[in-house]
């Protein structure tokens, strides 16, 4: 079930297509499908999922394991929340949207355990500040992406160590960092248009969408985990 989640459409229907060739859990087919997909720990994931066909399923064939893995894709996919528009600045009376500004304050709120939060620019954010702060007194771990030329992080300076901060690498010359995501808990994420400024959610014209996919949200998570990391050397600390 949890590569189900995790795997976009075509990786998914590719392991299937693997499992199913495959004559048993040391297949090299197997092997070759891992080291064709390195990202986000798909290889260890697989790799139990190996271990637990070899241990308890030996017999169990490969196209049942496919078969498997698609029921739980099904699954999964009529499960999967519809994502929702969100806006700033004025409102239509023909569609129902909510705007920015309440979406990034329910979306700090709902955070459990992490928040990732990436802007290009941010200031004239006390009230997401003073949400950040809240969220940090809950034990959320907070990583914020934040763009150095813009002097983004000044917005964030009152929360002292407890929040992480990321900036580009110095000997990336790989263009700005100019995402916009709020993200909590590989669950729901907020991603637009809208930087982390006050006029960007309240008063400029802007478009995002909120989604509640644990699937697609924790991919992005993941992308965003792996740029801090020594093989994409994108994120330094700031």
């Amino acid at each position: 079930m949890a590569l189900s989640k995790r795997l976009p459409a075509a990786q998914l229907t590719g392991l299937r297509d693997c499992l199913r060739a495959a004559d048993g859990p040391s297949d090299t087919l197997l092997d070759r499908w891992s080291a064709d997909h390195p990202a986000a720990g798909l290889p260890a994931e697989l790799s139990a999922i190996r271990e637990a066909w070899r241990d308890e399923a030996r017999p169990l064939p490969g196209a049942a394991l496919a078969l498997s893995l698609a029921v739980a894709a099904a699954a999964v996919e009529g499960n999967v929340p519809p994502a929702e528009l969100v806006v700033s600045g004025p409102t239509s009376s023909t569609l129902p949207l909510r705007l920015t500004s309440g979406i990034a304050i329910d979306v700090i709120r709902s955070a459990q355990t992490t928040l990732v939060i990436a802007s290009f620019a941010a200031y004239g954010i006390a009230e997401i500040v003073t949400e950040l702060r809240a969220a940090a007194g809950r034990n959320v771990r907070i990583d914020l992406i934040l763009e150095e030329s813009t002097s983004a992080a000044r917005a964030f300076a009152p929360l002292g160590d407890s929040v992480r901060i990321w900036h580009r690498a110095h000997d990336s010359a790989r263009g700005s960092l100019h995402a916009k995501v709020i993200a909590a808990d590989r669950r729901i994420a907020l991603m637009g248009s809208a930087n982390l400024t006050g006029r960007a959610l309240r008063d400029n014209v802007e478009i995002g969408v909120i989604l509640r996919d644990p699937g697609v949200v924790g991919r992005l998570i993941d992308h965003l985990h792996w740029l801090t990391g020594p093989e994409a050397h994108y994120l330094r600390r700031g």
